[in-house]
């Protein structure tokens, strides 16, 4: 591997992002960010959801922090949400220590449910544990794609062939995607490039529908092959192929 890629594992320590929901400003301002940040964490804050996806559209996270009542469906539809649209890590904080409510959220796709009030000392330990699972997920990955070099592109590149020959039918954004980043050979190509090639007005474009369709092949060629496409999140830029693809 050429000494210019780069390594997804050392991608990802390089700064844990994390961002916190919380809707007491007291608490999220006074108390959790500024004490992650003496532990080290690279902190944004958000009051709501809302303001929760707009920083997530603006970068990428590492883990989230969700300390939103949980009585609430709307701390449950959070979870899923972020969940559904990627492999970040989620920590959920809830003032209500039953352990139903803690199943729900975990049930919903949280990694880590704490009852408040939680020991700032705790959270960081519990934020570093979760990043060290994290960053082992990332490197079985890359430990993967080293031996992953027969990938290939066929069929004017509509169709993926794993290394053991089992192939996936790509749509055309797909397509476009794979092309791409194969194109780069290991390099990260920007979000706002992949965004460009997928739609003519990339402005109107929701960054969400990118991560949702990463998100999906990914899901899609494992289903189909049993083997996992090194397509990794360049955290802060886009997403890059950690090997060579072959026939693009």
């Amino acid at each position: 591997m050429p000494e210019q890629r780069l390594s997804s594992a050392h991608l990802f320590m390089q700064h844990l992002h994390v961002v916190v929901l919380e809707d007491d400003a007291a608490l999220r301002q006074q108390i959790l960010l500024p004490a992650l940040r003496r532990h080290g964490f690279a902190v944004q804050g958000a009051a709501c959801a809302a303001e929760l996806y707009r920083h997530m559209l603006a970068r990428s996270f590492d883990i989230a922090v969700l300390g939103i009542g949980l009585d609430h469906d709307s701390g449950l539809a959070v979870t899923q949400h972020l969940r559904g649209m990627s492999e970040i890590g989620i920590v959920v904080l809830t003032g209500d220590a039953d352990r139903e409510r803690h199943t729900y959220a975990l049930n919903a796709g949280a990694d880590i449910c704490l009852t408040k009030p939680v020991d700032v000392k705790v959270l960081s330990a519990t934020l570093q544990s979760l990043a060290r699972r994290l960053m082992r997920r990332v490197s079985r990955v890359d430990d993967h794609a080293t031996t992953a070099h027969g990938w290939r592109l066929d069929a004017g590149g509509w169709r993926l062939v794993s290394p053991y020959g089992k192939a996936v039918a790509l749509t055309s954004s797909e397509q476009c995607v794979v092309t791409l980043l194969a194109q780069q050979k290991g390099q990260p190509v920007p979000r706002e490039s992949l965004i460009r090639s997928l739609s003519h007005r990339a402005e109107e474009f929701d960054p969400h529908r990118l991560e949702m369709m990463v998100h999906r092949l990914r899901r899609k060629v494992l289903a189909q092959t049993g083997e996992r496409l090194p397509l990794l999140a360049a955290r802060g830029v886009g997403y890059l192929l950690s090997c060579e693809i072959g026939g693009q």
